[in-house]
């Protein structure tokens, strides 16, 4: 009879013993960088050298936050491309040849993710025409709103629209839009190579039936808008900042 009521006083004892352990202590905020500022380490305790294959950060679905600037970017970071303050900078350069044509362009560019997955651009582009007989420059600047679309981590395909000012050799200043489609292919931890088609369309005021330089010429001038357009193919190279 004594041994039962031990039993079952110890059972019954059991559980308040259980609940009175302490809890475990919440687990430690883990560094930014663990071993930031520790020591060198000599050569012969190094660990030896081997490649290392980070996960390709996440990408967001289509949403509107706000956004400022993010540094380190890309593999390895928790930031992914067409993240909100995402900054990429890079652009493109170009050549083409043929029977008695030549052309150079080199085309400069800075973007800026407002929010995720809609990007701000700066495009600032300088070509120069050889055709044997004449030679002439092309200069414009575009600022273009585009969307990115995220296919996966590391493909992306983006649409836009360019808008701003032309200047071409001979007949001065227009206004000049230009279309653009293209995708953007992660390369490495933080490049973008981006192959696109663009349609640029310039509009230009030409004098015609006059002649400015002489002043005997009594006929008035006549103000003609004139229209050029052209089809592009490029492939630019950004980083992410």
């Amino acid at each position: 009879m004594k041994r039962y009521l031990a039993i079952v006083l110890a059972a019954s004892l059991y559980p308040a013993a259980a609940l009175a352990q302490p809890a475990d202590p919440p687990p430690a905020e883990p560094e930014a960088t663990p071993a930031k500022t520790a020591p060198p380490t000599s050569p012969e305790n190094l660990p030896p050298s081997r490649s290392d294959t980070d996960v390709q950060p996440p990408v967001a679905s289509p949403a509107i936050p706000p956004g400022g600037v993010v540094s380190q970017a890309g593999v390895g970071g928790s930031t992914g491309y067409g993240r909100a303050g995402v900054l990429e900078l890079g652009g493109a350069a170009g050549f083409r040849v043929g029977s008695g044509f030549s052309e150079v362009s080199v085309s400069p560019s800075i973007g800026w993710f407002l929010a995720d997955n809609l990007e701000l651009t700066s495009l600032f582009d300088i070509t120069h025409v050889d055709t044997g007989v004449d030679s002439g420059s092309i200069v414009s600047a575009l600022v273009e709103p585009s969307y990115h679309l995220p296919f996966n981590r590391s493909v992306f395909g983006f649409l836009g629209v360019g808008l701003g000012g032309a200047w071409v050799q001979e007949l001065g200043a227009g206004f000049a839009m230009a279309p653009r489609i293209g995708a953007n292919l992660m390369v490495g931890r933080s490049g973008i190579l981006s192959p696109s088609v663009s349609w640029q369309y310039t509009t230009h005021d030409i004098n015609t039936n006059g002649n400015v330089t002489d002043p005997s010429d009594e006929q008035p001038d006549t103000v003609v808008l004139a229209v050029s357009s052209a089809l592009r193919m490029n492939i630019g190279y950004t980083v992410m900042w």
